[in-house]
């Protein structure tokens, strides 16, 4: 699981910015705190549901995360947090 908090609803969003940029930002923040270490694998299905969007407005965010350089989308592996050190992953 990657969050213990209530999921989003309409009153979270801020209707003057895309919602896959308001997502990548909330995920960019977990990895810069912490929260999200390298190595963690992030799901999908389970961003879907916890901020009640289509796959395809994950795959935006997940785009923005790869742009900044915070993750790794790896063919049958999925998207995985990237150490911020310049560390690779094995």
């Amino acid at each position: 699981m990657l969050t213990n908090e209530p999921p989003w609803d309409d009153e979270d969003w801020d209707p003057t910015v895309y919602r896959y940029q308001q997502i990548a930002a909330w995920c960019e923040a977990r990895i810069k705190d912490g929260r999200w270490p390298a190595k963690t694998v992030l799901s999908e299905v389970e961003l879907q549901h916890y901020f009640r969007v289509g796959r395809n407005t994950i795959r935006q965010a997940f785009a923005l995360l790869r742009e900044r350089r915070l993750i790794v989308t790896l063919p049958a592996k999925g998207s995985v947090v990237i150490p911020t050190n310049g560390d690779v992953l094995d």
